[in-house]
């Protein structure tokens, strides 16, 4: 689509106010651009208002449940009476509030424009919003920036009463007594973490033949081995065949006959891309599934536009949005910024206990490089004074290249996701064990556990059996 001739209104036009769109607004602006935001619902998008900070607040609701019900392993004489629902989501809604507040009081202190309404892609870097007579928007770049929604599979039809999405599990008023959750990935594992916490009996149904797989499969297995020991069942290798509503819920029917039954399902299989009935076909922006192509600088094939976040193939996750956006605003500005690595990208799976990454898993290494290329390490909690404080179990896995760096570290452990800054440095800054070994690590903390796995892959282990 040619836009020579197209005067613009505006250096940026972002189509989209999530994690990607607000963040490539607010650096465009801070930087001097003019920048016009469009979105269709509210400013934060998935993230913050059904996604990353809800999901968060109810997942601590539920570390402090089973602080109260554990509490005499401590010496505390605490009781659980129960779980008040409304209670729990007024304190979510209250968090979500208050920093919804925040983000809408600094976008408009930065001179963005904000434009409410259903946006569509109508012209060279153009987009109107609210129907074919409503408002026009031409920008010298136009960033889409339009997220993602809960994926559906053939065979199960969500109702949102019985059958449930993420964004309808987030509003539910009661705490069901029996749940199956189809996915064993992110947001499937930190649902069942909580309905377990809160007292729900939770099946795991998921496809493949481990939980979180896009993690190591040494996190997984201590995952499942956790969740069981928790009392949540975990059927792997199972797919489903099809769901159906039942008198006193619901009956899963998975492939091979067999019917695991439930007061509830959550279909939490993904996400998928928003990029339907956005007018990026009559644009020529390529789709490949729904995903928008673009190459490492997120530029899609036709000029001037650039697309972020969940919309672009890879990780889905909010702080890859936050980087995409302000990448893109640094490169519209000139700057020439370093493209996002999806590699050094942290992922952390907040159920208890949690899961923590960056880099490259132990297969992922041996792939790249061949198997006498790689040593691995993995250093037990048992051995962690703050670990053991807390109770919780787990370890920190390190996959380094011989005589190399740290490409991958792998934690599994209650508050874990609090060491991935430090593993994201390590492994971001191609660190040797040698390099990180002398660094002096706050005792009694978790970060130790960082310090003694790398002092033993050093070849001097302290508190590890050598």
């Amino acid at each position: 689509m040619s836009h020579e001739g197209v005067e613009a209104d505006y250096d940026l036009v972002v189509l989209g106010a999530g994690s990607g769109g607000y963040a490539c607004a607010l650096r465009a602006a801070q930087l001097g651009l003019t920048v016009a935001l469009v979105e269709r619902d509210k400013l934060g998008g998935t993230c913050l208002h059904v996604g990353c900070i809800p999901t968060k607040a109810l997942l601590h609701a539920a570390e402090v449940a089973d602080a109260a019900r554990e509490s005499e392993t401590f010496g505390v004489r605490a009781t659980l009476d129960g779980i008040d629902m409304d209670g729990v989501n007024a304190y979510r809604d209250g968090v979500v509030s208050k920093l919804f507040k925040g983000l809408t009081g600094l976008v408009r202190s930065r001179g963005i424009t904000v434009v409410e309404g259903e946006g569509r892609v109508t012209g060279p870097r153009q987009v109107t919003v609210g129907g074919a007579d409503g408002q026009v928007l031409t920008g010298r770049t136009l960033v889409l920036a339009t997220g993602s929604r809960p994926r559906s599979i053939p065979g199960v039809e969500v109702d949102g009463s019985q059958v449930l999405t993420s964004d309808d599990a987030l509003s539910l008023d009661r705490v069901p007594a029996s749940v199956v959750v189809l996915g064993g990935g992110v947001i499937g594992c930190e649902f069942a973490s909580v309905w377990r916490s809160f007292g729900a009996e939770v099946t795991i149904v998921e496809a493949l033949d481990r939980l979180v797989p896009a993690e190591d499969p040494a996190s997984s297995t201590a995952l499942a081995r956790a969740f069981r020991k928790r009392g949540i069942t975990v059927r792997t290798g199972s797919p489903v065949q099809s769901a159906k509503t039942t008198d006193d819920g619901i009956a899963v029917t998975l492939e091979g006959g067999e019917l695991v039954e439930a007061e509830l399902l959550l279909v939490a299989v993904g996400r998928e891309p928003v990029s339907d009935h956005l007018g990026l076909e009559e644009a020529g922006v390529t789709t490949d599934r729904g995903y928008v192509v673009v190459d490492e600088r997120l530029r899609t094939g036709v000029e001037g536009v650039r697309a972020v976040g969940d919309l672009v193939p890879g990780l889905q996750l909010a702080h890859r949005g936050f980087a995409h956006g302000i990448f893109v605003a640094e490169d519209v500005a000139g700057l020439d910024p370093q493209p996002v690595d999806d590699v050094l990208v942290p992922k952390v799976t907040y159920s208890r206990p949690e899961v923590a990454s960056v880099g490259l898993t132990e297969d992922a290494a041996r792939a790249a490089h061949g198997d006498d290329a790689v040593q691995t390490l993995v250093y037990d909690l048992g051995g962690n004074g703050k670990s053991q404080i807390l109770r919780t179990q787990g370890s920190v896995k390190l996959v380094r290249l011989v005589d190399g760096p740290v490409v991958g570290v792998h934690l599994v452990g209650e508050r874990v996701g609090e060491l991935v800054g430090e593993a994201q440095t390590i492994v971001g800054w191609e660190a040797h064990p040698d390099d990180v070994a002398p660094l002096v690590h706050a005792h009694p903390t978790q970060h130790e556990a960082l310090g003694e796995a790398h002092l033993a892959l050093a070849g001097k282990p302290l508190h590890a059996h050598s």
